[in-house]
């Protein structure tokens, strides 16, 4: 099921609002890549990203910008 992304996570940092699971699931699935592939091309755990699509913890902005543009959705940094 492809999930909708809203405008206001394609924000600059200022406006930005946080991204849902399911957001930062689609996002994911959007760069072609498994959430461990994820994890080794942000520099963060396999167990951090686990955190991030199950809702237990808070994507920072950074990691974000960086999967949306690899995901296709532009540059969403100013």
């Amino acid at each position: 099921m492809k999930t909708e992304i809203r405008s206001e996570v394609l924000t600059t940092n200022i406006q930005w609002i946080q991204p849902t699971p399911d957001e930062i699931r689609e996002v994911i699935f959007r760069s072609g890549w498994t959430q461990s592939e994820t994890a080794r091309y942000l520099g963060v755990t396999a167990r951090q990203v686990n955190r991030w699509v199950k809702g237990e913890a808070k994507i920072n902005y950074a990691a974000w910008a960086i999967l949306c543009h690899e995901a296709g959705l532009g540059k969403i940094w100013g």
